[in-house]
Formats: C-alpha cells, sequence, structure tokens
C-alpha cells in the first residue's frame, strides 16, 4: 500500500469517526443529563436500510421521495442543438432515448440518488466481454447497449483516486457493484468509474456523498408512525368499551363459572362476542377514550413539509394539486423548476450526455440546451380569468388617449398585456388591414 493509499484511508476513517461522534452528540442536553433521543425512542445512526425500509412502508416518506422525483421527469425534456431543421446530434439523441428509455432509468437514479448519499448509473458498453473488463478504462469509440441505475448500497466506491497530482484526487476511481444475472446469482463485479455517472442530490462538504433526503427528516416519520399507529391502536381499543366487574355479595364463582366468563371476555376482546352472560357479576362499561390524531399530524406535516420544500397539501394531494392553493402551485413549480437545472441537468442530463459524446455514442454538437415542458396547463376558468383582467385592462387604456404619449400602444401590448413579439404584430396587421378597408369605403 502506497503512503497516499495510506492517507486516504485515514482521511476516510476520519470521516466515519467524525459522523460518529456527531450522532453520539444527538439529542442531548444540559451538559448530558438529558438525553431526548434516547427517551423519544429516535436513533442515532441511521443507514441505508433504514431509509430504504421507510421508502417501502410508510406512505409520508415515498411521497417525500417520489413527488419531486416524479414531477421533475414528468412529460420528458428535449435536447435541442439549433432552431432550425432537426440536426444530426438531435436525431441521435432522440433515437438513443427511444432505444434506452433514457427517461425512465433518469427518473429511477433520481430516486435512488434522494434514497441514498449518492446513486450511479452503469453504462453498459459494447467493450465488456466478461466481467473483468469493467474494471478497464472506457478507450476509443464505443457503442452504448444498456445502461442500470444501482444506489449506494448496491454500488460501493471500492477505491478513490489518491494522486494528488492528478485532476480527480479525492474521487472514485473504483466501484464494486452488486448486481443480479438472469439466472438469479447475485455476483460483484470492479467497475472502473468510466463507466459510471455518479450521481449526488444535496452536497455539502463532500463531492462524492450528499444528504438523503430522509435524513432531516427521519425523527418526524417516527413520530407520524406513533401517532397514527397509537391512534389507530387507540380507536381499536377504546371505540369499544372494556367492563368493570363487581362480584355481588354473598356470591363465589365457582372454577366452572370463572372459566366459562374468561372464555367469553376471549371471545369479546376478540371480536367474536357481543354481549355478556355472568351470573352473580355486576357489570359496568369503561367510559371510551377515542383521541382525534389531527392537529398533531397536521404539525409534523408542516415540519416535513419545510424541510423538503413540498407544500403540504400537495405532499398528502395529489401530483398536480387539485387539493392545493394557487401559492401552493406556484411554490411547487419553483421548486421542481430549481431542481430540473440545478440537479436533473447539472447532475444527470448533462453529465451522461458529455459522457456519450466523449465515446462517440452521439456525435459532437456545437453546443446544446435542454428544454422542459410547462409544469402546468392554465385551465379553461384560468384563461378565462386572465382574458377578463386584460380585457378590462385594455378598456381602461383606450378611454385614456394621453396614456398613449406615456406608454406607446407597442409598450402597453409588451409590458401591460405580456404578447409576445409575434402577437403584437398581427395586432397591427389587423389594425392596418382595417384602416385599409375604411379608406377605400
Amino acid at each position: 500500500m502506497t503512503l497516499d493509499e495510506k492517507l486516504e484511508r485515514i482521511r476516510i476513517y476520519s470521516e466515519i469517526v467524525s459522523r460518529l461522534a456527531l450522532a453520539e452528540k444527538l439529542g442531548y442536553q444540559f451538559g448530558g443529563d438529558r438525553n431526548i433521543y434516547g427517551t423519544l425512542g429516535y436513533p442515532k445512526t441511521i443507514t441505508f436500510n433504514d431509509y430504504l425500509a421507510k421508502y417501502i412502508r410508510q406512505d409520508i416518506a415515498g411521497a417525500v421521495i417520489n413527488k419531486p422525483a416524479n414531477a421533475t421527469w414528468k412529460n420528458g425534456f428535449e435536447i435541442i442543438e439549433a432552431d432550425e431543421e432537426e440536426t444530426k446530434f438531435e436525431k441521435s439523441w432522440k433515437e438513443l432515448n427511444k432505444r434506452l428509455g433514457l427517461v425512465s432509468k433518469f427518473q429511477r437514479l433520481d430516486k435512488l440518488a434522494c434514497l441514498g448519499r449518492y446513486a450511479v448509473l452503469l453504462l453498459g458498453l459494447d467493450d465488456v466481454k466478461n466481467r473483468s473488463d469493467f474494471a478497464k478504462p472506457v478507450l476509443g469509440q464505443r457503442k452504448l447497449l444498456y445502461v442500470t441505475p444501482y444506489s449506494e448500497k448496491q454500488a460501493v466506491i471500492q477505491e478513490f483516486q489518491t494522486n494528488t497530482n492528478d485532476p480527480r484526487y479525492g474521487l472514485p476511481l473504483y466501484y464494486n457493484i452488486n448486481t443480479t444475472e438472469p439466472g438469479g446469482n447475485t455476483i460483484t463485479i470492479r467497475v472502473h468509474y468510466s463507466r459510471v455517472i455518479h450521481v449526488v442530490y444535496e452536497r455539502l462538504d463532500s463531492e462524492n456523498y450528499g444528504m438523503p433526503v430522509l435524513e432531516g427528516i427521519f425523527n418526524r416519520l417516527l413520530d407520524l408512525e406513533k401517532v397514527v399507529g397509537g391512534s389507530a391502536e387507540m380507536f381499536w381499543k377504546g371505540a369499544r368499551p372494556g367492563y368493570y366487574g363487581k362480584l355481588l355479595e354473598d356470591f363465589d364463582l365457582t372454577l366452572e363459572e370463572q372459566e366459562e366468563l374468561e372464555a367469553q371476555i376471549d371471545e369479546y376482546e376478540h371480536n367474536l362476542r357481543r354481549f355478556l352472560i355472568a351470573r352473580g357479576i355486576d357489570l359496568s362499561p369503561l367510559s371510551m377514550q377515542v383521541a382525534e390524531p389531527d392537529k398533531h399530524v397536521d404539525v409534523i406535516l408542516q415540519m416535513i413539509s419545510a424541510r423538503t420544500n413540498i407544500p403540504k397539501r400537495i405532499l398528502i394531494g395529489s401530483e398536480r394539486g387539485e387539493l392545493a392553493s394557487k401559492d401552493d402551485r406556484n411554490t411547487w413549480n419553483e421548486f421542481i423548476e430549481n431542481r430540473r437545472i440545478n440537479f436533473a441537468e447539472a447532475e444527470i442530463i448533462r453529465p451522461f450526455i458529455d459522457r456519450c459524446i466523449d465515446f462517440g455514442i452521439l456525435p459532437e454538437p456545437e453546443s446544446y440546451s435542454i428544454h422542459w415542458p410547462p409544469l402546468s396547463v392554465m385551465g379553461e376558468k384560468e384563461k378565462a380569468e386572465i382574458s377578463k383582467t386584460k380585457a378590462g385592462a385594455l378598456s381602461e387604456y383606450a378611454k385614456n388617449p394621453m396614456v398613449m404619449d406615456i406608454m406607446p400602444p407597442e409598450a402597453f401590448y409588451r409590458f401591460i398585456l405580456g404578447l409576445s413579439n409575434d402577437e403584437i404584430e398581427l395586432i397591427e396587421e389587423l389594425l392596418g388591414n382595417a384602416e385599409g378597408e375604411e379608406s377605400e369605403e
């Protein structure tokens, strides 16, 4: 082992020790005399398996991961090189996207990156003839046969670049990817970084590892389980009254009567019996206690919403936001737009396209841009309200000719009504035609 490799291992070990030390301090107050995390049952350290279990089994945890990813990649995207006729680069991209189903793969990669500290996209190239070839750097022009997303758990960073003079110093050099063969056997392959797109969702002080999305809300997810599950259990036990039995004076239960009563109570408790018959015992129902969880759940959801940037009514409603207000939809759309640019483009699309250009999978363009479909389409009611507002503004503008000296019609069309150049030209053309017809008459 070289000196650089030893130093890199020491650095990784120090990072692990630092995280464990931080975990030990979580939840303590008054110099360690009060352990809030221990009292409330919050774990100090959380593993990928914990996040995965929450994602699979808990509804809100699944929504926190799925809703942003689904909204980001909804209806896909376009790669544009030029505004004119379709170029060779654009055509090659469309064929590649269609052949490999890239949007769907990117969406899965997105979810896996949010679930853990990172995720990877394995590029299946035509130079791999056996498993050992995955460990070789990619050379020359290649053909892309498939792409496969893997989670942090499946794609473990096995070795880092330790050469301080290398541009990739501190970045992954090799991965150990655990994959399942068609026959069901699980194998581990050593993969060179050139065959992998490394994706991190929320970076802080590391280029290789981010913050799992569920980490910041994990305690709240546990609280939600307690409140919802506890209220369900309370309803199960409290909606049907328990009974208090008082033995009447001068009456003794025989062993046979006692066993019969216990059998009836068991049947009542398990919903097999709706009434009890007990000679010599005065049975009185206990008061029922069923608490409403609404307010407690609402507070927890507000805190989850604040941490994840997902408006609460969109988090618990539909992706299109029928249950959400206009402000919620605007906030949500702004979040998704930023997510598309700062994450989907920067971490997934552009690294993938640039790698494909380097390997000759796609022809090299002069430049390219990524175009996303609009996030929301106005309904008929919203269109009517906007048209009514514009008509009112135009009416007020036309009533006062003096205003035209301050703001010419073209400026009013552009800045007040928000019309495009084509729309303004069409209006001027129609006005010119109307004036020409009047002069002929």
